[in-house]
């Protein structure tokens, strides 16, 4: 079963409310979880990239902490394809190439691309409309950044 499969939920994507910080959040925490392991490197890129960004200045971190753990519960109870869609619909547009970049920087940080991996990235660069100049330009410089 793949991560998007929608067998055993009822959830859509209409009914999950979320503002621009958890959709940003949603689509970093589901990147990570897209082979199936969320490792020690991608837990830390994600406080990493939390702490540093301005959209997420005005949260608390009791309040990170709760959106990151009601986040990872959806995943875990196979509400993924509605999170994502509700994600990518609610995604400022200013922040859909830094979504992307985000991403692409979480799943290159265990030094390993999974298949699921690569296919996430595909679908996340289609749902979010980046070309694939932009998208391989991000990719490129995400691979550099991380070798070694």
């Amino acid at each position: 079963m793949g991560l998007f499969d929608e067998e055993n939920t009822t959830v859509k994507a209409a009914d999950i409310k979320l503002e621009a910080g958890d959709a940003f959040a949603a689509i970093a925490l589901i990147a990570v979880a897209a082979d199936g392991v969320i490792t020690e490197s991608e837990k830390q890129g994600i406080d990493n990239i939390f702490a540093r960004m301005e959209l997420f200045s005005n949260y608390s971190e009791d309040s990170k902490r709760e959106m990151i753990d009601r986040i990872l519960g959806m995943i875990k109870n196979q509400e993924v394809k509605p999170l994502f869609d509700a994600a990518v619909a609610t995604v400022p547009k200013n922040l859909k190439e830094t979504v992307f970049a985000v991403s692409t920087d979480l799943v290159l940080a265990d030094g390993d691309v999974a298949e699921e991996e690569e296919k996430f990235l595909d679908k996340l660069c289609e749902a979010l409309e980046i070309s694939e100049e932009i998208a391989t330009n991000i990719i490129d410089v995400m691979l550099i950044k991380n070798k070694g």
